[in-house]
Formats: C-alpha cells, structure tokens, sequence
C-alpha cells in the first residue's frame, strides 16, 4: 500500500474558489493519517503559491477563513507544497515571491518519477 500521496493542483483556478477548499482539507486529512503528502501547484493552480494570493482568497463568500490559512494548515500537518518551475516565468515571479509553506520548485520530471516508480498515489485536481 502507498505511503504516499501526492496531489496535482492544475484545473483549480484560484478565480473560483469553491474549488479551492478539498484538495487542501484532504491533504491535511491524509497527513493526519500519517500519509507523507505533497501538493503541487502547477498551471493556474501556481498562482497560490504566490505571496499574497491566496491571503485575499476565499473558498466560501462571508468565510473568515481564507484559502491561505486552509495552506497554512495543512503544512501545519506536514503537508510539503510545491510550485511547478514554470509557474515562475507564468507568474513573473522568483523563488523569494513564494510563500513560506511552499518548500520549493519541482519540474515534470519530479512528478512523472514519482508517478512512475515511487510508492505514491496520485490525486488531481
């Protein structure tokens, strides 16, 4: 059985929020169960690993709970975000407009190893 679940943020658009809210609730879930979990920001979904994004986001109107701390929460789980490399050319942005959560930058190949030949599950969204 895989220890591992790694989830694809590339359909999520940040511009809709009611998406915003499972892929983050179900990786705090599975880290909590003592899964090892990455998520991948990639596509428009890159956007949020942006300072400031995902601060002014919110997954319901009214919610006083914005999308960043639904990040916040899960990395508090030992949830590992990531961003896709080019989501910095995408974006105009560097390693340092990231936020702090996000451990850092992976390409393609990361992800198409992991699928590939690691003990990992994939979930997309």
């Amino acid at each position: 059985m895989a220890k591992k679940l790694m989830i694809i943020m590339v359909n999520t658009d940040p511009r809709n929020g009611e998406e915003l809210g499972a892929p983050f609730f179900q990786a705090t879930v599975a880290a909590a169960m003592d899964y090892e979990v990455e998520v991948v920001c990639t596509a428009t979904a890159g956007a949020l690993m942006k300072k400031g994004v995902a601060e002014k986001l919110v997954v319901k109107p009214g919610s006083p709970k914005s999308v960043y701390d639904f990040i916040k929460e899960a990395h508090e789980a030992g949830v590992k975000f990531y961003c896709c490399s080019p989501n910095l050319d995408l974006f105009d942005m560097t390693k340092d407009d990231l936020i702090p959560e996000c451990e850092g930058i992976v390409g393609g190949a990361h992800v198409i190893e992991e699928m590939m030949e690691g003990d990992c599950k994939v979930l997309t969204y």
